[in-house]
């Protein structure tokens, strides 16, 4: 017992060098999204299931977070490739054995938890691609390690489609092209890629996107498409963050979101919540939480030591970033509804788990290079 204590001590004494500029960042939108949840629970009458849900959820990824805090980050890439197969039989599982949620089989649902297995490929596929490009990306980006670490990506990204995960796979896919333009890609490449993705599209269109995949972004080139189907949900979404104001209505007070105008308001849109609900300012800081999170991000890049840790940043900060902007511009009607939430804000025991361990590896990052 003394010696667990001591354990537990030293742990303790390692937080000292972490960057609590990030831990305010984390809590501020951990915050506002428990904030939204409650007040969306209020006019359900579900006794605050969602929200004691996503608590529960905060606070078993947040211990697991401290542990690889305070853990050397760099054992993870020696298990990188058992991690990456792993996820892939969690992908190959879910398309056989898997619940449908919103369209999409991509759930493992247990009596008391879900689990979402593309959220656990997210963090692998970082950890992946870090540990690739650390070792082989040379000063000039090849065409070898464009279609190898292409082909670490291109598998799950399939796998995420044929769920379908459209969303997902467009985050994964965004995930390496960051990593390959920070490792050097240069322009033809990103020429090729274009027509190619273009190819890749085309064949999703005909083959892998459902109906209302094809709804969605159709009714993103026109709003009046799908006026009282898809083209609701974006409608709804704008009225819903225009209607907010300078200081917004009050928690509980919506109209959209407590007449459940708002359709999925708590993972999709919950940053048309907060802005109703709290207003100009509540979207201010919020907004200010992931500038300061990307600034320290940016910061950590700058003075890493190695490769692998700055390419290790360079994939955390793109996966917030990626779903930061891609969730904020479904709300504003700048990009198709795909079902991405926004980080440690939107409903989602399986997304908030995968930002906290990935601000976990970070504040790790942080306390080894303090510590060297």
């Amino acid at each position: 017992m003394p010696s667990l204590f001591r354990l537990a001590r030293i742990r303790v004494t390692k937080l000292r060098g972490a960057d609590w500029y990030i831990v305010l960042a984390a809590f501020v939108l951990i915050l506002f999204g428990l904030a939204a949840i409650y007040s969306i629970d209020l006019s359900r009458e579900t006794e605050l299931f969602h929200f004691k849900k996503q608590l529960f959820a905060i606070v078993i990824a947040g211990i697991f977070s401290f542990f690889l805090a305070t853990s050397n980050y760099k054992l993870l890439r020696n298990y990188s490739l058992v991690l990456y197969l792993f996820g892939i039989v969690l992908l190959l599982a879910v398309l056989i054995f898997g619940t449908t949620v919103r369209g999409a089989r991509g759930w493992f649902v247990f009596d008391l938890f879900s689990f979402q297995p593309v959220e656990y490929m997210k963090l692998v596929l970082i950890l992946s691609l870090a540990s690739y490009f650390s070792q082989r990306a040379r000063p000039q980006f090849g065409l070898r390690e464009c279609l190898e670490s292409a082909g670490i990506t291109i598998l799950p990204i399939i796998l995420t489609l044929l769920q379908p995960d459209l969303g997902s796979a467009f985050i994964l896919a965004g995930l390496w092209f960051c990593f390959a333009l920070f490792a050097g890609m240069r322009f033809r490449f990103i020429l090729a890629l274009c027509g190619i993705f273009s190819g890749v599209f085309f064949l999703a269109w005909r083959f892998l996107f459902v109906a209302y995949q094809k709804a969605r972004i159709l009714t993103f080139f026109d709003p009046t498409f799908d006026p009282l189907g898809q083209g609701y949900n974006v409608s709804q979404a704008m009225i819903a963050i225009g209607a907010g104001g300078l200081f917004g209505r009050g928690l509980g007070f919506g109209s959209q979101s407590q007449l459940k105008f708002l359709p999925e308001s708590q993972t999709d849109f919950i940053f048309a919540v907060i802005a109703e609900e709290l207003g100009f300012l509540g979207v201010v800081l919020v907004l200010g939480a992931c500038v300061l999170l990307f600034s320290r991000f940016a910061f950590l890049i700058k003075t890493s030591r190695d490769n692998f840790s700055s390419f290790l940043v360079v994939g955390v900060a793109c996966t917030f970033f990626l779903q930061i902007l891609v969730n904020i511009g479904m709300n504003l009607g700048l990009f198709p509804v795909t079902g991405i939430g926004l980080p440690l804000v939107s409903y989602g025991g399986s997304s908030v788990a995968l930002f906290l361990v990935l601000l976990g590896i970070i504040q790790s990052v942080v306390i080894h290079e303090k510590r060297s």
